[in-house]
């Protein structure tokens, strides 16, 4: 239907400009056409982008995810021989093996989901060694970034989800072999001959002992690898660190950039045939192969790190409320029906010494993403317009509402004495905690906040009820998670201005005093100190009101969690 209104549209405009009909009506016309085109556009638009993402899985953010993590092989030791003009039967000069690339997860501040870290995860292999004497190349490492709150345990054996490590999967490959072909498969993952002289060497008694003291050499690698599995891998990434240099260290000694959490090692070089020069063999004619890399399964769950979580039911305003505390700087999803946001997304607040904070500096900026929209798609079909004057005279006949900003915010002038985060979450509905809806991967994500700020639609009929079920699904998921919650923020409270309906604002008033005492006698949080009775403040946040109070509030949290953490 859009594409036909669209058609109908252009088509008005080239009648007009060969009739020769009078501009004046000619751009009311088209005006009205594209009021109704515009909405129409923008509906089918958002939800056609929220069917998407459903129907990604949540692939667009995960919160939990499962990957194979492999070091590096090492490179293969060489056999060669050293050769001049004058020396035709030169000593062995085989170079080893580079080792291979270990395996980092750092935790990185900017990012905020899973969703780029691929489920197989492989270091880079060591360079071979060549002759004359020429060591093959150490591998670089691998680094996986992860998002700070990550929390990583290592998947132990038993676990169906574990892939096998590198001692199963040779065991594996060995399956269904016989005693021959066993022992032949075993040295050709191991050794590495001159050519021609394989069927020597096996029968030679100095590859009997070199072949003896590789296997007991894996025998004490492997049974150091079961005394790791004792104590496997468990990081909790809620911070990043630096590496600090000791004062006695070296001389010209630069600072090392921190990789991050070493998971998989990589294998060891092989060894090349000078290795094995000894005074009864003198022409080793054989070198090891490198070794293979440490192989592991990592289950990864992320708890995202912030200050304040929003908490609310679908469309309470969360979104709203995070871009004008912001100042329009956290781009979050803003639409007319539910489940708009489907990620998390973590907002920046910037506070003055008075209290003024990033977002007031907006002033009567109205946060209202359909009328950004609305505005884009004018420009855009003005751009389609070849007259600049006519371009102009309709941008003047615009509506007389506020105009928003295309892309709001603006640089923080004042001086910056405190910051925190705030994370908007997706909303909650009742059946959160049994994975209904979008389920128990958004609970987590509100787990780590210090402290937690209830969202609730004051426009709705009944918003105490959004309050008790948003506190007994965050009990249901953890019991003492609503104990974090300090503060109902009453959003769309514009009515209490005093400005419309007389009915409609002394309904919207004792609303708002039933809340307040639903608040006092249901919302009581038991501290150590005592009784904590939430914060309850109207605002509005499309037209920026009664924010600042809020943010007074918020800072006073975050300091005493801080305090209490430290």
């Amino acid at each position: 239907m859009s594409r036909l209104l669209c058609r109908s549209l252009s088509r008005q405009r080239r009648l007009f400009h060969c009739s020769g009909a009078p501009r004046q009506e000619a751009s009311n016309t088209v005006l009205e056409t594209q009021e109704d085109d515009d909405d129409l556009q923008d509906l089918l638009r958002r939800k056609r982008k929220t069917e998407w993402k459903r129907r990604q899985g949540g692939q667009s953010f995960l919160d939990n995810l499962i990957i194979n993590v492999r070091g590096g092989n090492g490179g293969d030791g060489c056999v060669a021989f050293h050769r001049e003009k004058w020396k035709p039967m030169g000593p062995p000069s085989g170079g080893s093996g580079g080792r291979g690339g270990d395996v980092y997860i750092l935790p990185t501040p900017n990012l905020t989901t899973l969703s780029s870290i691929p489920k197989r995860v492989r270091g880079a292999a060591g360079g071979n060694g060549q002759g004359t004497w020429q060591n093959g190349k150490s591998a670089p490492p691998t680094i996986i970034k992860v998002p700070l709150g990550t929390v990583i345990r290592e998947l132990l054996p038993g676990d169906s989800r574990r892939a096998k490590d590198e001692w199963e999967a040779e065991e594996e490959s060995l399956k269904g072999l016989g005693p021959e072909e066993r022992r032949a498969k075993l040295r050709d993952d191991r050794w590495v001959h001159y050519p021609r002289y394989a069927d020597d060497n096996v029968n030679r008694d100095v590859f009997k002992q070199a072949e003896a003291a590789l296997y007991r050499e894996e025998r004490a690698r492997r049974w150091a690898r079961k005394q790791r599995l004792l104590s496997p891998i468990n990081l909790d990434l809620d911070k990043t660190e630096e590496v600090m240099i000791s004062d006695d260290a070296p001389l010209g000694m630069g600072q090392h950039e921190w990789l991050g959490h070493i998971v998989a090692r990589g294998g060891n070089g092989g060894l090349g045939n000078p290795h094995f020069l000894s005074p009864i063999n003198r022409s080793p004619k054989f070198a090891t192969r490198g070794h293979e890399g440490e192989r592991l399964t990592l289950y990864l769950e992320l708890k995202i790190l912030a200050d304040i979580g929003l908490v609310g039911m679908p469309n309470a305003g969360k979104s709203t409320l995070l871009r004008a505390l912001t100042g329009g700087r956290a781009k979050t999803e803003v639409a007319g029906y539910a489940f708009t946001t489907l990620n998390p997304i973590v907002g920046v607040i910037r506070v003055a010494e008075d209290g003024t904070f990033e977002g007031a500096l907006q002033g009567e900026h109205i946060f209202d993403e359909t009328a950004i929209e609305e505005e884009r798609l004018r420009e855009r079909e003005l751009s389609d317009i070849d007259n600049a004057e006519e371009q102009l005279r309709l941008q003047d006949d615009s509506p007389d509402s506020p105009r928003p900003d295309i892309e709001p915010g603006h640089d923080f002038d004042v001086h910056e004495t405190f910051r925190f985060t705030v994370a908007d979450n997706p909303g909650l509905i009742s059946g959160s905690s049994e994975n209904v809806g979008l389920g128990h991967s958004f609970l987590r994500s509100m787990e780590r906040s210090l402290a937690l700020v209830y969202v609730v639609d004051l426009s709705r009929p009944e918003p105490w009820d959004e309050l008790r079920d948003l506190k007994d699904e965050l009990e249901k998921y953890q019991p003492g998670m609503s104990d974090k919650a300090h503060m109902v923020i009453a959003n769309k409270a514009d009515l209490l201005g005093g400005e419309g309906d007389r009915d409609a604002v002394e309904e919207a008033r004792e609303k708002l005093r039933r809340l307040e005492e639903y608040v006092k006698t249901e919302m009581v949080v038991k501290t150590p100190d005592g009784e904590r009775i939430l914060d309850v403040i109207p605002t509005s946040a499309k037209m920026s009101q009664n924010l600042k109070k809020a943010v007074v509030l918020m800072q006073k949290y975050i300091q005493q969690a801080r305090t209490v953490k430290v």
